[in-house]
C-alpha cells in the first residue's frame, strides 16, 4: 500500500488527508498544536467556546463531498446551521446593511441607501456569476503547473477584466459608497485588499448568494472534529502535539519526516499545509531546493496579519446578529495604512463575531461569547511588541464597540484574552505573522502562487492558504482536490 504524510491539521491538510484515504493510501496526519484545526483552533475558557476563526462557512457541498467520497453524509458528524443575515455592516454615520440572500430584503436594503443602484447591483451579480463559473467551478479545483495553463485560463481572466481591483470593478455598477464597501469588503476575508486584489475574488459574491452562509453548531472546531472522525473512521492516523522538524531527502526525491518528539516515519508523497517559507526554509533548509525557494518567496507580498480580542460578557443580545462588520470612518486610507504604510492607525475596521446568537450553548445560560478582529500589518511591516501593546489595542477596540452597540460592555466582561501577529507567528509559524499567507494579487495567484506540486521535488505538494486558489474554508479544501488529484495520478502512475 503507497503512504502519504500530510503535515498540519488545517482544513486543507484535513480535506487532502480525507481525500488521500478514501482513495486507498495509508495517510499520517502530523500537527504540532495539542488539537487539530489549525487557524481554526478553539479555547475553552470559564465556560465560554472561543473559536480562533475562520467562523463563515460558504460553499458547504465542497465539505459535504469529503464525506460522499466514503458514501457517507457530512450530516453524520456536524450540523450546520444558516447564518441571517449574512452579514450586518455597520458605519459611523448610523448606517445599517443587512446583507442576505434574500432578494426580495435585499432589495430593500439597496433601495434605502440608493434606489437606481437596484439595477446597478443586478448587473454586478451578472458579473459575479461570471467570475465565480471561470474562476471557481472551472479553475479552483485544478492545478496551475505550468505557464501554459495560465495562458490557458487568460482569455476568461481577461474577459472579466482580472487586472482590475474588486472594489473597482464594483464602482463600476453601484454608486452608493456604503455599498460599494458592503460588496468588496470580501476580499479582507482572504487576506485581500478589495484596493488591488483581483476582479476574480468577485466571485466570493455568487459563492455566498448560492450556498448561503453557514456556521457549525457547537462552534468552527466541531466541523474540524466531525473531519477527524471521518479520517480516522476510514482508517487515517493522527499524530497530535509532535511538530515535523525536518523532511528526509534522497536525491530529489522526499522520504520521510522527523518530529519534535524524535519519530520518525518514511513515506512515498511528503504534503505540507504548513506555512510556505516554514516549509520550505525551516523543513527543507538542509536542501539547495529549500534554501532557494525559501529566499524566493520571502520577497513576495504576504498578507496582513489579524488582532483578535475574545470576550465573554454577561448578558445576551439578540438585537446583535451573528456576524457584523464595524466600518471606521475611512476606507481606502485605512486600507493603505494596513497593506502598504505598516501603521497601526487610531481607526479601525472590526469584524464581530456572535456565535451565542446562533448556539446559545457557546457560553454559561444568560452570557454571550465575542470575538472582534481587526486586520493589522504583519510583522515586516509593523515590528512592534505586541506584548506590549496588546492590551492597549484590545481596550480601544472594546471601547469602540462599547460606543457604537454595547454601553456598558467593559462592565460587564467575564472573561477575556486576545491574539496576535505574534502568536500567529509563535502557533502556526506563521511567515511575519501573517494570517492568510501569499496576498492574493493577480501576480501571486494561479500558476504564480506557490504550485501544488514542488517543480524539482517531485513527490511534494502542498495544500492550504499558499497555494492555489488560495485562502478561506472553500479555497483551502478546493486546494485540498487539486493537490490530491496531482498525489493519487503519480501514487498509482
Amino acid at each position: 500500500m503507497k503512504t502519504a504524510a500530510v503535515i498540519g491539521a488545517g482544513f486543507g491538510g484535513l480535506a487532502l488527508a480525507i481525500r488521500l484515504q478514501s482513495a486507498g493510501i495509508a495517510t499520517t496526519l502530523i500537527e504540532a498544536r495539542d488539537r487539530p484545526g489549525g487557524r481554526a483552533y478553539v479555547w475553552e475558557r470559564d465556560g465560554f467556546t472561543f473559536d480562533a476563526g475562520p467562523t463563515v462557512i460558504t460553499d458547504p457541498n465542497c465539505l459535504k463531498e469529503l464525506w460522499a467520497l466514503s458514501g457517507r453524509k457530512l450530516e453524520e458528524d456536524v450540523t450546520l446551521l444558516p447564518v441571517s443575515p449574512f452579514y450586518r455592516l455597520n458605519w459611523p454615520d448610523g448606517v445599517n446593511f443587512d446583507y442576505s440572500n434574500d432578494e426580495a430584503a435585499l432589495t430593500r436594503e439597496i433601495a434605502k441607501l440608493r434606489p437606481d443602484d437596484v439595477a446597478g447591483y443586478a448587473k454586478f451579480l451578472d458579473y459575479s456569476a461570471g467570475v465565480y463559473r471561470e474562476g471557481y467551478e472551472k479553475l479552483g479545483h485544478v492545478a496551475f503547473l505550468d505557464f501554459a495553463s495560465m495562458i490557458k485560463a487568460a482569455p476568461a481572466l481577461a474577459k472579466y477584466q482580472a487586472w482590475r481591483s474588486v472594489y473597482s470593478i464594483v464602482s463600476s455598477y453601484v454608486k452608493d459608497e456604503h455599498l460599494r464597501q458592503a460588496l468588496s469588503f470580501h476580499t479582507l476575508l482572504v487576506g485581500g485588499n478589495p484596493m488591488t486584489t483581483s476582479a476574480i475574488y468577485a466571485l466570493i459574491h455568487k459563492l455566498e448568494k448560492d450556498g448561503g452562509v453557514w456556521f457549525a453548531q457547537g462552534g468552527t472546531n466541531r466541523l474540524v472534529s466531525g473531519m477527524v472522525t471521518q479520517f480516522e473512521r476510514l482508517g487515517g492516523t493522527i499524530r497530535l502535539d509532535d511538530a515535523v522538524t525536518q523532511m528526509e531527502t534522497l536525491g530529489d526525491r522526499v522520504t520521510g519526516v522527523t518530529t519534535a518528539s524524535g519519530w520518525t516515519g518514511q513515506f512515498d508523497a511528503i504534503a505540507s499545509n504548513g506555512d510556505i517559507v516554514h516549509t520550505y526554509r525551516d523543513l527543507l533548509g538542509h536542501t539547495p531546493r529549500g534554501k532557494k525557494a525559501a529566499q524566493q518567496l520571502a520577497a513576495k507580498k504576504f498578507s496582513p496579519s489579524l488582532f483578535v480580542v475574545h470576550f465573554g460578557i454577561q448578558g445576551t443580545w439578540p438585537g446583535i446578529p451573528h456576524h457584523m462588520i464595524l466600518f471606521g470612518p475611512r476606507y481606502d486610507g485605512l486600507l493603505k495604512d494596513i497593506y502598504n504604510h505598516g501603521v497601526l492607525s487610531e481607526d479601525f475596521s472590526l469584524y464581530l463575531h456572535h456565535p451565542t446568537v446562533t448556539d446559545p450553548s457557546l457560553a454559561p445560560e444568560g452570557c454571550s461569547t465575542f470575538y472582534a478582529l481587526a486586520p493589522v500589518p504583519h510583522m515586516g511591516k509593523l515590528p512592534i511588541d505586541w506584548e506590549e501593546t496588546g492590551p492597549i489595542y484590545a481596550d480601544r477596540i472594546l471601547a469602540e464597540i462599547e460606543r457604537r452597540l454595547i454601553p456598558d460592555l467593559r462592565g460587564r466582561i467575564m472573561t477575556q484574552f486576545h491574539y496576535t501577529p505574534a502568536d500567529f507567528g509563535r502557533d502556526l509559524s506563521a511567515h511575519l505573522g501573517s494570517a492568510f499567507s501569499l496576498e492574493p494579487v493577480l501576480t501571486q495567484s494561479a500558476w504564480f502562487r506557490v504550485h501544488n506540486r514542488d517543480d524539482i521535488i517531485p513527490n511534494l505538494y502542498f495544500v492550504g492558504a499558499g497555494t492555489h486558489p488560495g485562502a478561506g474554508i472553500p479555497g483551502v479544501v478546493g486546494s485540498a482536490k487539486a493537490t490530491a488529484a496531482l498525489m493519487l495520478a503519480d501514487l498509482r502512475g
